[in-house]
């Protein structure tokens, strides 16, 4: 069937945490405005609505009057050994899959199973905020193996720098983000073996955070680390359908773990957990029947992207933004503006009412960047992008005197 993602869903009043969660929002210091105006572009959810085998799915499953404990069937294991081998030619073993509730959840649990208070964890800035968060909640070392920004905007990984530090004793962790968020990197096969053999070379274990694995540009192709890597016995990767199928209500990460040891550590440490049966449900519909409308999303995410570029190009050229090989976030550069992060923050989130991410939350690296969440019907896009070109727009005129350096 043909997907309307031009559609647009009123969210607000439905106990959404991006539209109705104003009062947490600026509880943690996101913003200081949010009010009915505020168009959220934030977080990472999706305001489209789900596959219609999904929904037929859940109807079914409401349809049945019983919600009790449930058990993982093994059309559950199946759907996810069909997915992963049908686009990814990965193939995993029903033993290798463990259900964590959330991939951050996972994340905190491998910390804690696997380190030791003071013990270091690499991770590559800027990054997703909650990686620092599980590190240093837990009484971890952040050790920050930075990635390179490249004249022409991209990013790359110091390889150098990474080994001098997985040889470090401390070290005992890796938090690998692939595709990367906030920069929407898709590492390559050579890069992702790389990694792998200096971790495996200097005994430190690979958390690989893979969530955006499906949402990928149409001429890119994503390799699971776990695919790359000459031995898996120390690699765990978080796989989920929250992210893919817009479904972070669901509480369904799925992480693999080749490694009986390693396994069986992750599963003490996470506890008995028992699924939803909206979520067994969820899971087995969208693996086997929900490629139609991936296929549709990706396409029209695509399109967006390029509108956005072509926006920023036209109209705020100041801005330097390019489209990530994955992921439905776009990490754009405000540095040109010559003002500071403060002032870029307030004409977008105060006076535009566009929430977005400061680029700060991602590290220093990230500080004169925002991150805007591109998975909503572009007209949504469209009145965000122009919001923030009026407030920027006495920025361009011919009398304003750029300032370069700080």
């Amino acid at each position: 069937m043909k997907y309307d993602f031009d559609q647009i869903v009123d969210r607000r009043n439905t106990y959404s945490l991006k539209w109705d969660g104003g009062d947490l929002i600026k509880e943690l210091g996101i913003t200081q405005r949010y009010d009915q105006e505020t168009l959220p572009l934030f977080t990472a959810d999706m305001d489209f609505p789900v596959p219609q085998p999904l929904l037929d799915a859940l109807h079914q499953t409401v349809e049945h009057r019983i919600f009790g404990y449930s058990i993982f069937p093994k059309e559950y294991f199946e759907a996810i050994q069909h997915w992963f081998k049908k686009r990814h030619d990965w193939d995993i073993q029903t033993e290798e899959i463990v259900y964590s509730p959330g991939t951050v959840h996972a994340l905190n649990v491998a910390v804690r199973a696997f380190t030791e208070q003071g013990d270091g964890v690499i991770i590559q800035r800027p990054v997703y905020p909650p990686f620092t968060a599980a590190i240093e909640g837990n009484g971890r070392q952040v050790v920050n193996n930075a990635l390179i920004r490249e004249q022409d905007g991209s990013y790359s990984i110091d390889f150098e720098d990474f080994e001098a530090k997985a040889k470090n004793e401390n070290t005992k962790l890796f938090i690998l983000c692939n595709p990367h968020n906030p920069t929407g990197r898709i590492f390559t096969p050579e890069e992702l073996t790389r990694l792998a053999d200096i971790c495996e070379k200097n005994q430190v274990l690979i958390i690989a955070d893979e969530i955006h694995g499906d949402l990928i540009r149409r001429n890119q192709t994503f390799i699971p680390i776990a695919k790359a890597a000459t031995n898996t016995q120390h690699i765990i990767t978080c796989t989920a359908i929250n992210k893919t199928f817009n479904v972070a209500g669901l509480h369904c990460t799925n992480v693999i773990i080749p490694s009986p040891e390693l396994r069986n550590i992750f599963s003490r440490a996470m506890g008995f957990q028992l699924p939803s049966p909206f979520t067994v449900s969820a899971l087995i519909a969208v693996y086997h029947e929900g490629e139609e409308w991936l296929e549709q999303l990706k396409e029209y995410l695509d399109e967006t992207m390029e509108y956005v570029k072509g926006f920023f190009a036209e109209k705020m050229p100041q801005v330097k933004v390019s489209i990530p090989e994955g992921t439905y976030v776009m990490w754009m550069d405000f540095s040109a503006y010559g003002i500071s992060p403060d002032e870029v923050h307030d004409r977008i989130y105060n006076k535009a009412n566009v929430l977005l991410e400061d680029g700060s939350m991602f590290g220093e690296e990230g500080q004169d960047f925002q991150r805007i969440c591109v998975s909503s019907p572009r007209p949504i896009i469209k009145e965000a992008l122009e919001r923030i070109e009026r407030e920027f727009a006495d920025l361009a005129s011919p009398n304003h005197n750029t300032v370069t350096t700080r």
